[in-house]
């Protein structure tokens, strides 16, 4: 097939049949759940753009697996055009969507595998990329998303894993037989699980000898017996349930704790098992690449709210004050800084020996440093543009209430010109954009903590290189 279209894409979704639980509840209509379904709709772009005329050259490339048109978000890059076309591609659905899409980490985890594999059997003479390459084959051919179950629960991080009282803090495998492996464990902050046909689970650290029952790799359909998803909460969430003062009305983000309890997994989906020494490999690709993607998506984002705060700016009357002008340039330089450090890392790519396109590390991570701080200033800008209705605003329900609705459009009466609905509305989006925290703290921990982002830039960086040219500067010969 190749490419479905966001109707097939639905209806693929209301075929699985996931365990998942939410605000204490079993749901069974994951699609139709009004909380659930706002996310499922943010990846639904991802499959809606691949049609369109205007973005479909975009979105859509050539697998050179299947002879057939794919949605780059299942293609590994093979050249430097297809690192700038993610980029690009991300900035486009996130100003969209103007929240997470939740397709990355799947693609993230694509190429962690697609790299690593290939140089574990180097070492091993392991089969572990032939069955990459067939499993990335079937994404491809049915234009599956895949989600990605990198992060464990950890428990006391004192401890490693294998010196936890509860070994289940860290995923790893319980059973080792002759058609497959089982699992135990929990990966947490897995955005868009339940938008997903497939999960793909990486090692979450570096590990050691000893600890080769942690060191899997593997994927599995969403709804593979034993796995349970738990929706988190997350602020204005239940406003999606009861339809009411949703601010983004298209879109949404919510992120499940994924439990894998005794979960089963045949061997033609296992792509590590035991070879400890590259967990760290896994999570070093994949990490670098996930923080790639996000000044493209984040920058999409600050697009939103810069365009919130321009419609405030004349819905308020404020569309000439230069403070608010001002700022809102502030505003378009922080995202212009996000999108030009991940271009910038994208053109500095380089071919791994797997023949998979890599970007360069240190700008990857330069570009999500910048986005934990810019991130955060972009939204107090707005927040300060539109003012402080966002904090506090009155119920949709008040205003269609016949007793104090009038006296309410009466009072929140903004520019002549502007219908005061209009005005409530974009108070709701701003506040959406702000305050969602399921999305503005991923800022911040979205692909690592900052402290993971600077080790890295240290670590990649060619520090010997600039000792080097600092002595020669200062005439110290050694």
């Amino acid at each position: 097939m190749g490419l479905m279209t966001k109707a097939e894409y639905l209806e693929s979704l209301r075929r699985m049949k996931p365990t998942v639980y939410m605000f204490g509840e079993k749901i069974e209509n994951v699609v139709d759940n009004p909380r659930l379904r706002a996310g499922i709709e943010a990846t639904g772009a991802t499959y809606e753009l691949a049609e369109t005329s205007e973005h479909r050259d975009l979105v859509v490339t050539q697998s050179r697996l299947t002879g057939e048109p794919v949605n780059r978000f299942n293609k590994p890059p093979e050249s430097i055009e297809d690192l700038v076309a993610r980029v690009k591609i991300n900035r486009l659905l996130g100003r969209r969507v103007g929240t997470c899409f939740q397709r990355c980490t799947g693609l993230d985890c694509l190429v962690a595998l697609s790299v690593t594999t290939y140089d574990v059997d180097r070492k091993y003479g392991t089969q572990y990329h032939r069955l990459f390459t067939d499993f990335l084959k079937y994404m491809q051919k049915n234009d599956f998303t895949a989600n990605a179950g990198v992060t464990d629960v950890k428990g006391d991080r004192n401890l490693a894993p294998k010196d936890q009282s509860d070994k289940d803090v860290y995923l790893h495998m319980v059973e080792k037989r002759d058609d497959g492996i089982v699992v135990r464990g929990a990966k947490c902050h897995q955005t868009g699980s339940l938008s997903a046909h497939e999960i793909i689970v990486l090692p979450t650290r570096a590990l050691r000898k000893g600890e080769e029952e942690f060191a899997v790799a593997f994927a599995v359909p969403s709804d593979t017996a034993g796995i349970i998803h738990v929706v988190g909460r997350s602020s204005l969430d239940t406003r999606e349930e009861d339809g009411c003062d949703c601010g983004n009305q298209r879109y949404s983000k919510y992120a499940p704790t994924v439990i894998f309890d005794n979960v089963f997994v045949p061997w033609e989906r296992v792509f590590l098992c035991g070879e400890w020494e590259f967990a760290s490999d896994l999570v070093a690709y994949f990490s670098a690449f996930h923080r790639q993607s996000h000044g493209g998506c984040k920058a999409g984002k600050i697009d939103c709210m810069v365009g919130a705060s321009l419609t405030m700016m004349e819905y308020n009357g404020t569309e000439k004050v230069s403070h608010h002008k001002e700022k809102v340039t502030d505003m378009i330089h922080r995202a212009e800084t996000l999108y030009g450090c991940s271009l910038a890392a994208s053109y500095e790519g380089r071919k791994m020996p797997s023949g998979t396109y890599f970007i360069d590390p240190v700008l990857a991570n330069a570009s999500k440093i910048h986005e934990g701080k810019e991130m955060a200033e972009a939204t107090r800008l707005m927040i300060d543009i539109a003012g402080g209705f966002v904090a506090d605003l009155p119920s949709d329900r008040d205003f269609n209430h016949p007793a104090v609705g009038p006296l309410l459009k009466k009072y929140l009466k903004g520019a002549e010109q502007t219908p005061v609905e209009n005005r409530v509305r974009m108070f709701r989006l701003v506040e959406k954009l702000a305050l969602e925290s399921a999305d503005t703290i991923s800022d911040i921990h979205g692909g690592g903590s900052p402290a993971a982002h600077r080790l890295t830039i240290f670590r990649e960086s060619n520090n010997e290189a600039k000792v080097t040219a600092a002595k020669r500067l200062a005439g110290i010969e050694e």
